[in-house]
């Protein structure tokens, strides 16, 4: 099996394949958990085009995985004053999950972090989502405690927050 590629999100046109990704892999996922009016509305908020271009404007880093064909996202902020780079985002379309594409992100995105020398790599995850808690800490990310934060439109985040050290 080929290894998947890596590719930085920089074009209007990349940033229109992950908000067509966004929206397939978030319907598909997180409707289940969180309920379709959140998942609207945090699409529209945090994954649409706009919103995405604008991440990347702040300093947002967002790549393409692929093999093939695009596969899944993901996106990091690097945090130089605590030596920490934030996973906002990590995804992969469903068909092709079970495949390794997720690991190898993870250990591509290590490497960012040693390049930077970033120490740690932290996420947030929906404290009801057990399939991709368990699946981060088969990647070495330990809980390190709850997250609950408004994000407006009558709607609250509540995850725990993982880490992992580099």
């Amino acid at each position: 099996m080929t290894r998947p590629l890596f590719h930085r999100v920089a074009s209007p046109a990349d940033i229109a394949v992950v908000a067509n990704l966004a929206r397939e892999i978030w319907v598909e996922h997180y409707v289940p958990i969180i309920g379709r009016a959140q998942v609207d509305y945090m699409l529209d908020r945090v994954q649409s085009e706009s919103a995405i271009a604008q991440q990347i404007n702040e300093g947002q880093e967002y790549y393409l995985i692929s093999r093939d064909a695009p596969a899944g996202y993901f996106a990091v902020l690097p945090e130089q004053s605590s030596r920490s780079m934030f996973l906002s985002k990590i995804y992969v379309r469903k068909g092709l999950r079970g495949r390794g594409l997720g690991k190898a992100a993870v250990e591509f995105i290590e490497g960012l972090c040693r390049a930077r020398s970033l120490r740690t790599l932290w996420l947030t995850v929906n404290r009801n989502n057990s399939a991709s808690i368990a699946w981060y800490e088969r990647m070495g990310f330990r809980n390190a405690g709850p997250v609950v934060k408004d994000i407006g439109g009558g709607f609250v985040m509540d995850d725990y927050r993982m880490e992992k050290n580099i």
